[in-house]
């Protein structure tokens, strides 16, 4: 059963968090979509990884983008790292950064690794382009 107490303030933090970088339409769905099975797991995202990482003040949202790109890239994550090159369009993570942060991986975690970033990042841009949404949430 779905956890019926008011949200923290840390998950506060983290949707506006999470709406700021991935997009109200994105966070929207993912929220439909939300059930009592995955909803735990929902919550703690949006409280830790939204709410706290993503919420901390040193880094800049660019700098996060291009981090977790890298990361995401490194361990194939494609679907989450594709997610994220989308939301470049609200960090301001360009694509000269996510080229920088994708020739980091070719030598931290290896060419087939950046190769196939390389790949995704070329689709997920070519499709903002199509759409209009490279600069920001159009939907």
């Amino acid at each position: 059963m779905a956890d019926q107490s008011p949200p923290s303030e840390r998950h506060r933090q983290g949707m506006a968090t999470r709406r700021a970088v991935l997009g109200d339409t994105h966070v929207d769905r993912a929220v439909a979509g939300e059930t009592a099975f995955d909803q735990p797991f929902q919550q703690m995202i949006t409280e830790t990884a939204w709410g706290t990482v993503w919420s901390r003040p040193h880094f800049s949202k660019r700098e996060r983008s291009i981090v977790t790109i890298a990361l995401l890239a490194s361990l194939g994550q494609d679907d989450e790292l594709a997610l994220h090159i989308r939301a470049t369009a609200n960090t301001g993570a360009t694509e000269e950064d996510v080229c920088e942060a994708l020739m980091h991986v070719a030598v931290y975690a290896g060419v087939p690794a950046a190769n196939h970033a390389f790949k995704i990042a070329k689709s997920v841009y070519a499709e903002m382009r199509a759409s209009g949404a490279d600069r920001e949430d159009k939907a």
